[in-house]
């Protein structure tokens, strides 16, 4: 079926012939992959490099620890919001296009973080920050898929795999020591040389690629009611700990507004003639088992990713700095694994590979069960290292699979709304393990101490001693090692659950069906509705 006319800005109307964007190639195609991963990097890196920061942000701008959070809300809240709105930008102004404008306006967005001179515009840049952020991976996955032949799209999605892995672990890190030696200031600056390449790379070597252009009718009830649900849903889940869940009145009104919003922005979408959001791509059964997988087994690795660096640090004792050296070594075996992951991969049946890499993963969170106040750095390392080679076997099949069934013409929205419900699901991930965490922790410090007897001669002796002969020192060490102890318990319970989420996950796996290879085409620039 032919595409449709291009119509973009004040052009005379052309014909683009359908096809795999008319077999375009890009001049340098290492080049043009280097910019696009540089600009995917540096979009997720964007997602953590500022957790470590906040305290000092919020020292040097005379904010309180809870107004620094909404540093990383701000960005959450945009970022969820335009993710879903990646297919219906890409119908309007072309994959090229908007690549380049989301590039070029995220440096700007940077540039306007590092100067900002108060909490409340930091807050507003980074929310500008995390909305223009929104489009660029789907369009980067998209616009990859499109450049490479078929039988070598597997290296490009296993690329985008490493930077998916890598730079979230990155982030803490890298913040941390440019903080630390620099100012925070410089955690965006960096952004800026990053991002004027990748825009300039890309948009001069992709540079006539053919695009399909339309002019899609604006989905207002549909545009209210995401940004409404969506935001309300990601406050609720940012905010959840803080206020106690629902026993505070702003959370249950913040989940009745989400929950209302969602309901008539789903019927809405499935309804309407030209949605904002094309949620019928779910017809696709690959699409939705992939999904399905990629939400549940990325949930289960985001909480790892979250409740390690914390319980070395809150525990152990580590500095976060040393904390964010114990759990790097997860991203040493995908950096080394990915070309042969991308090469070879796609001749084997990746529903396989994946059901090996979730039990890897399993495994590695059921040894986490396991784990002690005594457990020594060099332990947790490898644990890390072990789990690194389920998380590179792991995103690529995954990734696979979920677009296989697309049309090229689906590709961006479906990344796009892919890698929306994943982010959701990590949010939901952290909110969830951190707070089950907590409460699991408070159960068992209960549980221990009502055995202890306060008037027993022997447990005060006891404690004497822990005081060196101060009772009330020692009850206090004493409650100290219980909570500790307590604390321990929890972990472990968490990373047992966690390790059943990642063999449950390997049902929705097979629930897809072979052949995963991407269809012939490439972004919006092949096919027909």
């Amino acid at each position: 079926m032919a595409a449709s006319p291009s119509t973009a800005g004040g052009d005379v109307p052309r014909p683009v012939p359908a096809g795999p964007a008319n077999g375009f190639r890009p001049p340098n195609l290492a080049l043009t992959t280097l910019g696009l991963a540089l600009a995917s990097f540096m979009q997720v890196l964007d997602t953590t490099i500022a957790n470590v920061s906040l305290p000092t942000i919020s020292g040097n701008l005379g904010a309180s620890a809870n107004q620094a959070t909404w540093v990383i809300t701000s960005f959450a809240v945009s970022n969820a919001i335009a993710l879903p709105l990646t297919g219906y930008m890409v119908r309007r102004f072309g994959e090229l296009k908007l690549f380049t404008w989301a590039t070029l306006a995220f440096v700007i967005a940077s540039l306007l973080c590092g100067l900002a001179n108060s909490m409340g515009l930091l807050v507003l840049a980074r929310a500008l920050q995390g909305f223009v952020a929104g489009p660029m991976y789907p369009v980067t996955q998209a616009l990859l898929i499109s450049i490479y032949p078929p039988q070598k799209r597997g290296q490009a999605i296993a690329l985008l795999a490493m930077v998916t892995v890598v730079a979230p672990i990155a982030g803490p890190i890298l913040g941390g020591w440019i903080t630390d030696n620099y100012s925070w200031e410089w955690i965006f600056f960096i952004n800026i040389p990053i991002g004027i390449f990748a825009s300039t790379v890309v948009g001069s070597q992709l540079k006539g690629r053919p695009e399909r252009l339309e002019k899609p009718k604006m989905d207002y009830v549909g545009l209210a009611t995401l940004i409404l649900g969506v935001g309300a849903l990601q406050v609720l889940l940012d905010l959840g700990n803080d206020e106690d869940w629902f026993n505070s009145p702003k959370i249950v009104v913040l989940g009745v507004v989400s929950l209302l919003a969602l309901a008539v922005f789903v019927i809405w979408e499935l309804t309407d003639r030209d949605p904002i959001v094309n949620l019928r791509l779910f017809r696709h059964r690959n699409f939705s088992a992939g999904t399905a997988a990629m939400v549940v087994a990325y949930a289960a690795f985001f909480s790892v990713g979250l409740l390690v660096p914390l319980w070395l640090q809150r525990n152990l004792g580590y500095t976060a700095i040393w904390a964010g050296f114990a759990s790097a070594p997860i991203g040493i075996l995908p950096v080394l694994l990915t070309p042969l992951v991308g090469k070879y991969a796609p001749k084997m049946d990746l529903r396989w590979l994946a059901t090996f890499a979730f039990i890897v993963m399993a495994a590695t969170s059921f040894i986490r069960a396991g784990f002690n106040l005594d457990v020594d750095f060099a332990r947790v390392a490898e644990v890390q290292l072990l789990q690194g080679l389920g998380v590179a076997l792991f995103f690529m099949p995954v990734l696979t699979i979920l677009l296989s069934d697309l049309e090229p013409h689906e590709i961006a929205a479906g990344s796009g709304l892919a890698t929306f419900v994943r982010t959701l699901g990590g949010s939901f991930a952290a909110s969830l393990t951190t707070w089950a965490w907590t409460q699991r922790g408070t159960i068992h410090h209960a549980q221990l101490t009502e055995h202890i007897g306060a008037y027993d001669p022997a447990i005060q002796q006891t404690v004497t001693a822990l005081g060196q002969g101060d009772l009330q020192r020692g009850a206090m060490f004493l409650d100290r090692m219980i909570s500790q102890q307590a604390v321990q318990i929890g972990f472990n319970e968490i990373f047992h659950l966690l390790g059943i989420c990642f063999l449950v996950v390997i049902a929705f796996v097979w629930f897809a069906k072979p052949p995963f290879s991407a269809k012939m085409g490439g972004g919006a620039a092949a096919g027909g509705h």
